[in-house]
């Protein structure tokens, strides 16, 4: 298979024909299944503990959503967002600015293994 052909070979000469709908319909499912589902092995509490770290590189809640769409689904960042200002971990400051509550709690100590993930963001 090359480019969405399938190459076959009939009586000592190679064909080109395209690949059947169903085949390209499996080959998109895998691949948006691949893209939704990027880090679904972490834990809860690491979800939190690289959102709360990632809050610091980009208080903007727009960007910091768009660059945690590296490591985690829009809805697990949002989510977790959203639960850091309610257990008032994180807090806004303006309509687009979030800061971690450091009065409040302190920040989770950002264990090794979610370190690249952080800095590839």
């Amino acid at each position: 298979m090359s480019g969405g052909t399938l190459l076959l070979k009939q009586e000592g000469t190679l064909l080109q024909k395209p690949l059947p709908l169903w085949h390209r319909m499996l080959e998109i499912f895998f691949t948006l299944f691949k893209v939704a589902m990027p880090m679904a092995d972490l834990s809860f509490n690491d979800k939190m503990t690289l959102v709360q770290h990632a809050i610091i590189k980009y208080e903007n809640e727009s960007v910091l959503l768009e660059k945690l769409k590296a490591v985690l689904t829009e809805k697990d960042a949002q989510r977790s967002i959203d639960t850091l200002i309610g257990t008032q971990k994180v807090r806004r400051i303006g309509p687009e600015i979030l800061q971690n509550n450091e009065s409040h709690t302190e920040i989770p100590e950002l264990p090794e293994s979610l370190r690249p993930m952080l800095d590839s963001l």
